[in-house]
């Protein structure tokens, strides 16, 4: 049973993840040619500001890379 852990920064929709979830299920199936019930997907969202980026938060980064 394919078990798949994606980290994203915290902030897309749930309807983002909902269809990241559908295409990396439908990818993983026909890439190992599993049934997709057989396949788990655990989507972990990380806020900004614990998710580092060459030594500094990433809400940190962020503000930099606006200005």
């Amino acid at each position: 049973m394919p078990f798949i852990q994606i980290s994203l920064i915290a902030g897309r929709s749930d309807e983002k993840v909902r269809e990241l979830i559908k295409n990396v299920t439908d990818t993983v199936a026909k890439t190992l040619e599993v049934p997709h019930a057989n396949i788990r997907v655990l989507v972990s969202e990380i806020p900004a500001s614990h998710w580092g980026i060459g030594g500094a938060p990433a809400s940190e980064v962020r503000k930099i890379q606006k200005n």
